[in-house]
Order: C-alpha cells, then structure tokens, then sequence
C-alpha cells in the first residue's frame, strides 16, 4: 500500500510560480501529477521514474513545469512557472508499481487527496 500525500497548491497571477510537493510513503516505481479541471477531464501533467529515467510532460506544460525528486525525502515536486489562467486545476499526485502504468500516463493505482491551483488573469 502507498500513501501520497500533497502540498503546496494555492493562488497566484498569471504570470506566477507555485511548487507542488508529493511525499510518497511505501515503494512506487514512478510518480505522477495529473489535474483536472471543473467540466474537463483529467490530464496527466508530469511523470518520472524514482531515481532515474528521463520525465514525461504534456505538451501543454513543455518548458514552464519541471517535476523533480529528492529520494532522500521520498519526495516529489512539480515546479510550475509561467503559470496561465488554463492551469487552473485540482492538482493530483499519483504512483504505480507497474511498468506498463509507468510508461506514460496510464491507469495509476495509487492517488493522493489533490490540491487546487488557482490562477487569476
């Protein structure tokens, strides 16, 4: 069994940056953001392999979300810069043990609570 556990949402102006934090307790092979918007369904965002392996990131976060992790703290971070009134969302962590889940953004078996991300125009 994993338990995730997430901070860090909140709100900010477009334009602006929020760092979202996953802690992870049991082992996970690799752990994800996705999100979800009120109406729209939920899109994986970011996702790496514990301790190696390159990222995996939607187009739509390309060059302005970075995910990263300290193993030390079984943590894992997204860092949203740039931010624009479309990444407005509940934010979720998500993990599996499974390589097929792990390859992209498929059928995670492990979810933490989210945490909403708000940006204002």
């Amino acid at each position: 069994q994993v338990q995730l556990v997430e901070s860090g949402g909140g709100s900010v102006q477009a334009g602006g940056s929020l760092r979202l934090s996953c802690a992870a307790y049991g082992y996970t092979y690799c752990m994800a953001w996705f999100r979800q918007a009120p109406g729209k369904e939920r899109e994986g965002v970011a996702r790496t392999y514990i301790g190696y392996g390159t990222p995996l990131y939607a187009d739509s976060v390309k060059g302005r979300f970075t995910i990263s992790q300290d193993n030390a703290k079984n943590t894992v971070y997204l860092q949203m810069n740039s931010l624009k009134p479309e990444d407005t969302a509940m934010y979720y962590c998500a993990a599996d043990l499974r390589t097929v889940a792990c390859r992209g953004f498929g059928g995670y078996n492990y979810w933490g609570q989210g945490t909403q991300v708000t940006v204002s125009a």
